[in-house]
This record gives structure tokens, sequence and C-alpha cells, in this order.
């Protein structure tokens, strides 16, 4: 597959994905498996010392999370105000009371949103790469 192609598929599916979350990117992170899975078969394709496929992983895994970042910025991000508005409404907003406080729950829900799902999804897409470069490995050794 060409790489241009690849980057089409990758924006649409996180966009696809996060839609059918409602933004709440639950199936991003689980697409982080296969997104592993996909680019340690295609670097293992392509390249042929460890070094090339390895930075080859982490950047299309960096890529993908990074996409998940910049759409939970602009889904998320415009919420950051109300915490400077005195008028806003935290208990009423909808997203579930993590904390007692609903202030705090909201701040927690944002960092959840924002910053730790595209990290999650990150680390699922690495760790699903690694188990796919290892299985191939051993089966090259024998």
């Amino acid at each position: 597959m060409k790489y241009w192609v690849l980057i089409v598929i990758s924006v649409l599916s996180t966009i696809i994905l996060s839609g059918i979350g409602m933004g709440v990117p639950i199936l991003n992170i689980l697409f982080g498996f296969i997104i592993g899975w996909y680019a340690a078969k295609r670097a293992c394709i392509l390249y042929e010392n460890l070094e090339g496929r390895l930075s080859k992983i982490f950047i299309y895994c960096l890529f993908c999370s990074g996409l998940t970042l910049i759409l939970m910025l602009g889904i998320w991000g415009s919420k950051i105000s109300m915490l400077f508005d005195p008028l806003s409404d935290f208990e009423n907003f909808g997203h579930p009371m993590i904390l007692y406080d609903p202030k705090l729950s909201f701040i927690g829900w944002l960092i959840l949103m924002i910053i730790i799902s595209p990290f999650l999804q990150l680390i699922a897409s690495v760790f699903s790469a690694f188990i796919t470069l290892k299985v191939r490995l051993k089966s090259i050794k024998r």
C-alpha cells in the first residue's frame, strides 16, 4: 500500500471511530492494536535491519496517536473555556462524576480525553507491534 493511501485510511478511520464513540476514543485505543500489528507487518516486509523496522513502526504509531490527540483537542478543547466561566454548570454537563467535586471531575474528564486517551492508543499500538515482531522473529529463527 502506498504511504498516502495509508495516511488517508488512518485519518478517516480515526475520525469515524471517534464519531462512533461519540467523542470518547475507546475505539481509537482498540484500533491501536490493529495499527501496531499492521505497522510491524509492513516494517518487516520493507526493511531488513531491526533499527529501520523499529523506527518506522514507532513513527507510524506516533502519527496515529497524534491524529487522535488533534481530534480530541478539536472535540474537547473548546470545553476548557468552561473552567474560567463562573456560571458553568459542571453537574449537568454529562460527564461521569469520577471525583466528588463536579469541577474536579470535569478537569479529570478533560485530562482523560485529551491527554491520556492518545497515550493509551500509543501504548496499545507499540505493545501490539512488539508482540507481532516477537512472533515473527521467533518464526524466522525456526
